[in-house]
């Protein structure tokens, strides 16, 4: 069912995706710079920090931004934007598609992510609650016992 979800886009779309362009740096696993477009930050889901001024490298940073990379380096993404278009910082705010794909989605799927619902921006918080209920019961990623279970468990 995951698989099936991820395939078809997790649904269907608000609204026809007003911007698109081709990624040329992934930042991190939740955010990416696209041209035309900017610093792009992917809704509904938050990945482990690796880059923060205060603190260190959170456990998986790296592992979830290899994993976005994969997904999204050098491939030309659509966006699609909820309530918000921008937080606070600038960056646009997007569910990110590759081929008809949401890779917010895979993201957490994968468990690279964890679901990070933030009102208004909520259009797909129960596909990215499900989904994350179904990495951390298989131990997906960084819910995994190689990986010292949740989040906050042995680095």
């Amino acid at each position: 069912m995951i698989a099936t979800l991820v395939a078809t886009g997790c649904g269907e779309p608000g609204e026809t995706p007003a911007r698109s362009g081709r990624v040329l740096k992934v930042v991190d696993g939740d955010t990416v710079v696209v041209a035309g477009v900017g610093t792009v930050r992917y809704l509904g889901i938050d990945t482990p920090e690796l880059h923060h001024p205060r603190r260190p490298v959170e456990r998986y940073a790296a592992r979830a931004a290899a994993l976005n990379r994969k997904l999204v380096s050098g491939r030309t993404v659509t966006l699609e934007t909820d309530v918000e278009d921008r937080d606070a910082y600038g960056r646009l705010l997007a569910y990110v598609y590759v081929d008809g794909r949401m890779v917010n989605a895979r993201l957490v799927a994968d468990g690279a992510a964890e679901a990070y619902p933030f009102p208004p921006n909520t259009r797909y918080r129960a596909l990215f609650a499900r989904l994350q209920r179904d990495a951390t019961a298989a131990g997906r990623g960084q819910w995994g016992n190689a990986e010292g279970g949740p989040p906050w468990g042995a680095p």
